[in-house]
C-alpha cells in the first residue's frame, strides 16, 4: 500500500480513489455512522468514563515540572495517552500503545524489535529517548537505548503515559535529549476485584490475571501475571524469519495512605525467550526490579518525595555473539523536596545517586573490556517557576550530574509561560541536554570478524543539545483543542566511526548539526460519544562532519526518520454497547534504510456484552498485505494483516 504522501495510485487492495483513499473511506465510515442519528442516550456504561475535551485538558501531569500540573499550563510539548486510549486502541503490548502519541516516531523492524524515538535518531537503539516506568528509569548504559521487548506492564493497569517531546536533562537527568516517556501504573485502590484478559490472534496470543484486594487498615494489594507468545515474521522475500519469542511476568503493588501522603511498594520479575535462526539455542532475557515510593504533604502547599529501587537484568545471547552474556544491577535513590515561598516562587529541588554493576561474559567475536564494569552516578538539581504576573509565569532550572566517563555535566533549562486566556497558553523554552557515553561507545570491541573491526573509543564525550522551542496549547471550543511546536535542535559531538591506522574503526564524536520541525495535534468532540483525532510532525535534519573525520557513512546513515507523520483517529460510540475505533498512520519514507511510505489502517470493534465482560476484534495494517518499518532490507520483518480477539472479564 502507498502512502498519503506518495503521488502513485493505492495498491490493489484499495478502490482507484488516488493515494488518499484510506483518509476518504474513512470519512466515508464517520459520516454514515454520524447520519445514522445515534442518540446519545443509548451510550453504554462504559462509555461514562470516556473524559471530555475540558476534563482531558485537566488531567494533572508530573513528568514536565515534577509536580502536579493541568496539561493546559504544562509548557512543555506533552501528549497524554490515557487508559481509556490504550483499552480503544486494541494494541497488545507497550510499543504499540506508543503509536497513540502523535509526537513519538515507532517502527518495528521484527517480532520483537521496536525503534522509539522523538524528533529524531531513530535507529534499533534510539540512544536519546529517556523512559520511566513509575519513576524507575529503564535506559539501558550498555548501549544507551531501552530494551523494549522486556518492557512490560498489564496495560489494563496503566494510568496513563505521559510523553514529552523535547529535553528534559534539567529534571530527569543525562540521556533525556529528544524526550521523555513516563509510564504510570494505577494506584492499587483503584484495581480491586479480579480482572482475566485473554487474547488470541493469527500472530500471538496473550492471557492475563491481576487480583486486587484491602491490605490491612488504610493499604491496598495488587497481583498480576501475564503471559504471551509472538510468532515468526517474514522478509520482503517472503522467507520465515525464526524469530517467534515468548515471555512471561508476574508483579505487585501495594499502597498505604493517599497519593500525596503514602507509601508505594511494588516490583516485577521476568523472562523471555527468543528463538534465533542462527542457534539451536535460544536467546534469553530475564529480570527483576523492587521500587519503594514515600510521598508525605507538608504545610503551605510544600511536599516531600523519597524513591529507591533495585533492577536485576540478566541476558544471553548464543549464536550470533557466541558466549555473549550479560548481569547488570542497578540500585537507585533519589529525594525531592517542594515549597514555595512568597506567593511567587514555586521550588522543586532534590538529588540523588545510581550505581549500575555491569558483568559480561566475552565471546569470540564481540568483546567489552573491562569484563566488569561500575558506572557511579550522582546529581543535583533545582528549579524555580516564578510568578511574574497573574498569567505570565518563568521557570528556571538546572540540573549538575557527575557520571564516571566524563565527570560534570550541566544542563540547565529556561521556560517562559503566557496564559493568553483561561483557554490558551504560549510558551517558549531554552534548553541544554546530554547524551552521555555508554559501554559500546568506550567499551566495545569487535574481533575475528573482518568485515567489521570495531573499538570503542577511550575519549569519547558526551553527545550534546542546544534546544530552542516554542509552544502553542488552545481550546477554542469545549469541544476543540489544539497543540503547536516548534523547535530547532543544535547538536555536537555526535558520534561517527573514523578509521586508524592498522585497519580498524574507532567511535569517536566528529559529527555536528542540526534539526528542526513542528509537530501538532487536535481532537475534536462531534458529539457525545464520538470523538475525532489528528496529528501531524514534519522533521528535517542537516548533519555534517567536523573538519578531519574519516567518516564515510555516519551522516547518511543518520538520515533514519520520515520526514512526515500523520494519524488520524475515530473514536465512536454505537448503540447495544458497541464501540468503533479507527486508526490511520501516515509513514514517509526512510531514505537510509531504504523503507518505503506506507499506511496502515487498523480497526477495533468492541461490545460491552454486560458491566463486567468485555469483548473486542481487532484488526492491524488492513491496507496493505504486508510492509517494512525499520531495519536493513535484507534482514528486516515485514508487517502483515493481523487479527486479534480479545475477552476482558472483570468480578468482585
Amino acid at each position: 500500500m502507498n502512502g498519503l504522501f506518495d503521488r502513485a495510485t493505492p495498491g490493489a487492495c484499495w478502490p482507484k480513489s488516488g493515494p488518499y483513499g484510506p483518509v476518504l473511506v474513512i470519512a466515508v465510515l464517520c459520516l454514515a455512522l454520524h447520519a445514522s442519528g445515534v442518540a446519545a442516550g443509548e451510550l453504554s456504561s462504559a462509555e461514562l468514563a470516556q473524559l471530555s475535551i475540558e476534563e482531558l485538558a485537566d488531567i494533572e501531569i508530573t513528568s514536565v515540572s515534577r509536580r502536579p500540573e493541568a496539561l493546559r499550563d504544562a509548557a512543555a510539548a506533552v501528549y497524554v495517552i490515557t487508559n481509556e486510549d490504550i483499552r480503544r486502541s486494541g494494541v497488545t503490548s507497550l510499543p504499540e500503545a506508543l503509536r497513540l502519541a502523535p509526537n513519538l516516531e515507532v517502527a518495528r523492524s521484527s517480532s520483537s524489535s521496536y525503534a522509539i524515538t522523538a524528533r529524531g535518531f531513530n535507529v534499533g537503539n534510539a540512544n536519546k529517548l529517556l523512559v520511566l516506568i513509575d519513576g524507575r528509569s529503564v535506559y539501558s548504559p550498555l548501549n544507551s537505548g531501552v530494551f523494549w521487548d522486556v518492557q512490560d506492564v498489564m496495560l489494563e493497569d496503566i494510568e496513563r503515559i505521559e510523553v514529552i517531546s523535547g529535553p528534559g536533562g534539567t529534571l530527569w537527568g543525562s540521556n533525556a535529549v529528544n524526550g521523555v516517556i513516563n509510564i504510570l501504573t494505577r494506584s492499587a485502590k483503584d484495581t480491586q476485584g479480579t480482572l482475566v484478559s485473554l487474547g488470541v490472534g493469527n500472530e500471538e496470543s496473550t492471557a492475563a490475571v491481576r487480583y486486587g484486594a484491602r491490605l490491612g487498615e488504610g493499604g491496598n494489594l495488587r497481583l498480576y501475571a501475564k503471559g504471551f507468545r509472538r510468532d515468526d515474521t517474514t522478509t520482503a522475500a517472503g522467507t520465515t524469519k525464526s524469530d517467534t519469542w515468548d515471555g512471561r511476568q508476574a508483579g505487585f503493588r501495594a499502597d498505604w495512605g493517599a497519593a500525596d501522603n503514602g507509601f508505594t511498594l511494588q516490583g516485577d520479575a521476568y523472562d523471555r525467550e527468543y528463538e534465533q535462526a542462527t542457534s539451536n539455542d535460544d536467546k534469553t532475557r530475564s529480570g527483576a526490579n523492587l521500587l519503594g515510593r514515600w510521598n508525605r504533604a507538608l504545610e503551605d502547599g510544600a511536599s516531600v518525595q523519597v524513591q529507591a529501587y533495585y533492577d536485576r537484568v540478566r541476558q544471553s545471547v548464543p549464536g550470533f555473539l557466541p558466549g555473549f552474556s550479560e548481569a547488570s544491577d542497578t540500585y537507585d535513590i533519589h529525594a525531592q523536596h517542594r515549597f514555595l515561598v512568597g506567593g511567587r516562587h514555586d521550588i522543586v529541588w532534590g538529588g540523588g545517586y545510581r550505581q549500575w554493576r555491569n558483568d559480561v561474559t566475552n565471546g569470540a567475536v564481540i568483546t567489552f573490556l573491562p569484563q566488569h564494569f561500575e558506572l557511579k552516578l550522582a546529581d543535583l538539581f533545582v528549579q524555580d517557576t516564578i510568578a511574574l504576573s497573574e498569567r505570565l509565569k518563568l521557570t528556571l532550572g538546572a540540573k549538575l550530574e557527575h557520571n564516571s566517563y566524563t565527570g560534570l555535566e550541566v544542563q540547565p533549562n529556561a521556560r517562559l509561560a503566557w496564559k493568553v486566556d483561561d483557554t490558551s497558553l504560549l510558551w517558549a523554552a531554552l534548553s541544554r541536554a546530554v547524551r552521555t557515553p555508554s559501554r559500546v561507545d568506550r567499551d566495545f570491541y569487535v574481533f575475528n570478524f573482518p568485515a567489521l573491526p570495531l573499538r570503542g573509543g577511550p575519549d569519547f564525550q558526551s553527545e550534546k543539545l542546544i534546544a530552542y522551542e516554542l509552544g502553542y496549547r488552545t481550546q477554542p471550543t469545549p469541544q476543540t483543542s489544539l497543540s503547536v511546536s516548534t523547535f530547532y535542535n543544535v547538536y555536537d559531538d555526535l558520534r561517527t566511526l573514523e578509521p586508524v591506522p592498522g585497519g580498524t574503526v574507532v567511535i569517536a564524536n566528529q559529527m555536528e548539526g542540526h534539526t528542526y520541525g513542528v509537530e501538532t495535534w487536535g481532537s475534536y468532540q462531534v458529539r457525545e460519544g464520538w470523538r475525532l483525532s489528528a496529528g501531524y510532525t514534519y522533521l528535517e535534519k542537516r548533519l555534517r562532519l567536523k573538519p578531519g573525520s574519516g567518516d564515510t557513512a555516519s551522516v547518511k546513515g543518520a538520515d533514519t526518520d520520515p520526514h512526515h507523520q500523520l494519524s488520524l483517529r475515530s473514536v465512536l460510540d454505537l448503540p447495544h454497547g458497541l464501540e468503533f475505533d479507527l486508526m490511520l498512520r501516515a509513514i514517509d519514507d526512510v531514505p537510509a534504510q531504504n523503507v518505503p511510505r506506507y499506511t496502515a489502517l487498523d480497526a477495533r470493534l468492541g461490545w460491552h456484552v454486560n458491566k463486567d465482560l468485555e469483548l473486542s476484534l481487532t484488526g492491524n495494517n488492513l491496507t496493505d498485505r504486508r510492509h517494512p518499518e525499520s531495519g536493513s532490507t535484507a534482514t528486516r520483518s515485514e508487517l502483515a494483516r493481523s487479527v486479534f480477539l480479545k475477552l476482558l472479564w472483570s468480578f468482585r
